[in-house]
């Protein structure tokens, strides 16, 4: 694993010092700050989420005296604040998703879909020349997206690079997709340049000597082993969130029947006796439900209930148990040393909604490249290029 938060934020500090103030919208437990502060240059200067669970973890990696986080809703911040807003020069967050998510049947009605806007408000607020919104990828195809440019013109932002993104292009041992907007009002901004590639893909493409191969679920978790109890422990990470759960012996006796790399419908072959009712009615869909994660392949996305098979493949490769937070949490790629506040079931919350730090560091390098006027519009055409190639996916949007 990479060295951990508390070191990088150190080193940061110490090579290239506190340049750059950050604004944390929504920021959950602080994924995408996390990843700032490892690309350097970055401090955190105020953050807000309505969960206190979250803003207890952001506390306690990024503002241990409290100082400038709040617990609260941002439209009544907006509403009722005296206090005025930090000045800082990025404004990053993930509006709630569930408007914009397919799993969210009543998206169109949802109001947690105009949310956005408080970016742009807050951007306003902040003075910021930065903005990253990060969201499902349904979102750059959304009737709102357009909006949203529309409204960080109107307060001066000329220079946008989006895209749906992988995580596991760069260094994250999971295929996530994300809606990643960057704006900028100093200038052009880009992409960040993918790090890793599709091991199948590495022989095709122009860039393969600049990129790795995917990182594997082994990579990531190989080395923890059995967990230990049901409960979060006083124990130094990465054993502190390597626990288990107690299933009951019909959950054992499931978990054995499913193969390695195998899913619901290998449990109902080989144990259909132990197959729920509504599974067997379900003749397609769902192949993710019930399966074993691969150790050479990247992890599938990473939700709030990754302890639970019965909701997507989290089913350790090998051993006959669900991953663990410790495990979920390194597959989103958080160093060991993150510290998360709360009960299991927040904490599992905290780690399946945040932002990759990986992902969060390569776009910050990008923003400090643009805060710096290093990015050129020549060099968002090179990105450009680049994403292209790796990918083999054309970016969204550019202009620059």
């Amino acid at each position: 694993m990479e060295r951990g938060i508390q070191a990088k934020r150190e080193s940061a500090s110490a090579e290239t010092g506190s340049e750059f103030g950050i604004v944390d919208v929504f920021s959950g437990c602080g994924g995408m700050t996390c990843g700032f502060l490892q690309a350097g240059g970055f401090e955190s200067r105020w953050a807000i989420d309505y969960e206190p669970d979250m803003i207890a973890t952001y506390r306690s990696n990024f503002d241990q005296k409290g100082e400038h986080t709040t617990v609260g809703d941002v439209r009544e911040w907006f509403a009722s604040s005296s206090t005025d807003m930090p000045k800082a020069e990025v404004v990053v967050g993930g509006p709630p998703c569930q408007g914009f998510s397919l799993l969210n049947k009543n998206r169109r009605q949802d109001s947690r879909r105009a949310l956005w806007w408080y970016m742009a408000a807050t951007a306003k607020a902040s003075g910021a020349s930065v903005v990253v919104i990060e969201n499902v990828r349904q979102l750059i195809t959304s009737p709102e997206f357009p909006q949203i440019i529309e409204a960080l013109r109107e307060i001066g932002f000329n220079s946008f690079s989006a895209a749906v993104l992988c995580t596991a292009d760069f260094g994250v041992p999971q295929v996530r997709h994300r809606t990643i907007l960057m704006a900028s009002r100093v200038g052009p901004i880009s992409l960040p340049r993918p790090s890793h590639c599709d091991p199948a893909r590495l022989h095709e493409i122009d860039c393969a000597a600049e990129l790795s191969p995917w990182q594997d679920v082994r990579s990531a978790i190989g080395d923890l082993g059995a967990p230990v109890g049901t409960q979060v422990r006083n124990e130094a990470p990465p054993f502190d969130l390597h626990f288990g759960r107690n299933p009951t012996q019909k959950s054992k006796d499931r978990y054995r029947a499913v193969p390695p790399g195998g899913n619901r419908f290998d449990l109902q072959r080989n144990r259909p006796d132990l197959t729920p009712d509504c599974w067997v009615r379900k003749k397609s869909g769902g192949t993710d439900l019930f399966g074993r994660l691969w150790w050479d392949r990247p992890s599938v996305t990473i939700r709030t209930e990754f302890f639970k098979p019965e909701k997507g493949r989290y089913l350790h490769p090998v051993e006959h148990r669900p991953i663990t937070h410790r495990e979920g949490a390194r597959i989103q790629g958080f160093p060991d040393d993150f510290i998360f506040r709360g009960s299991k079931i927040q904490i599992a919350k905290q780690i399946g909604n945040a932002v990759p730090p990986p992902l969060g560091r390569a776009i910050g390098e990008e923003v400090r490249r643009c805060l710096r006027g290093e990015c050129s519009r020549q060099y968002v055409a090179d990105t450009t290029t680049h994403y292209e190639v790796a990918t083999g996916r054309a970016p969204t949007l550019v202009i620059a």
